[in-house]
């Protein structure tokens, strides 16, 4: 019986203990997520205050809540007895097969570091980078997710953004549209060059400075082609394109212009 009173009481200490250990892990747990979110909100205000930008907020508080949990599970470990030594050398063997196994993820990483750093655009800019053109919606630790003028959400890796040409046209306070203008042959260019800067300069969003520009760009067998060069800002470039076009079109057709058709000279030779 004495025995069998000594497990008993063995057993409700070592249960006793179990429990506490567990019961003081849960709210190590709670506590520390608390004052972990408690925290990024704090350092999320003081970032709101001082102006930082937006992109550099989102990794400042995505690298301070994973090093802060990676210190609240070391520290719950430690807690429970398990040495914590051997817990980051496994850490840190599992993050060299990683790295290992996906050297494209390091690289990423490290070129979302320098976009940040070097700041070539920022969310809300709409830009050519790695082949995709459109509006930033965030640059992420490993990826750039932009939205696409046709509303695709398109994720490109860091890396390939950081290595290739990038092209931001938020930068500057206007753009160049790019139209052209095929003319007939018998028709007086100078007339229609006139009319069309005209009638373009009073489309909506085109600027007055600098002005419209309408040169001859080329020449094939049905005619001279213009170049017609509006300027706006880049918010306005789809707006301007379309109206431009149109307003060539009808412009042109209102003014008794000849359509351009090709043409070509047969020379019959009798023998």
């Amino acid at each position: 019986m004495g025995d069998l009173n000594q497990y008993q009481q063995l057993a409700i200490k070592f249960s006793t203990e179990l429990g506490t250990k567990v019961v003081a892990v849960i709210l190590f747990w709670l506590v520390g997520r608390w004052l972990i979110g408690f925290v990024g909100q704090m350092l999320q205000k003081v970032m709101e205050k001082q102006k930082v930008d937006p992109t550099l907020m989102r990794y400042i508080g995505n690298f301070v809540s994973v090093t802060l949990n990676i210190v609240l599970v070391v520290a719950i470990l430690g807690y429970c007895g398990i040495q914590t030594t051997t817990f980051a050398a496994l850490v840190a063997g599992i993050g060299l097969a990683i790295g290992a196994a996906w050297g494209g993820l390091l690289s990423n990483l490290a070129a979302g570091i320098f976009l940040v750093v070097l700041h070539p655009f920022k969310v809300g800019d709409f830009i050519t980078a790695g082949g995709v053109t459109g509006t930033v919606k965030e640059i992420g630790l490993f990826v750039t997710a932009i939205n696409t003028p046709d509303n695709v959400l398109t994720l490109i890796g860091n890396a390939k953004i950081f290595s290739e040409t990038i092209q931001n046209f938020s930068v500057n306070d206007y753009r160049r549209v790019e139209l052209k203008c095929q003319l007939a042959g018998s028709a007086d260019h100078v007339a229609a060059m006139q009319l069309l800067q005209e009638k373009l300069s009073s489309i909506p969003n085109v600027l007055a400075q600098p002005e419209v520009q309408v040169e001859i760009l080329e020449f094939n067998l049905v005619g001279p082609v213009l170049a017609v060069r509006p300027f706006c800002h880049n918010d306005h470039y789809w707006q301007v394109y379309f109206d431009g076009n149109r307003t060539i079109r009808e412009s042109l057709a209102a003014a008794g212009f000849p359509a351009p058709m090709p043409a070509q000279m047969v020379m019959v030779q009798n023998q």
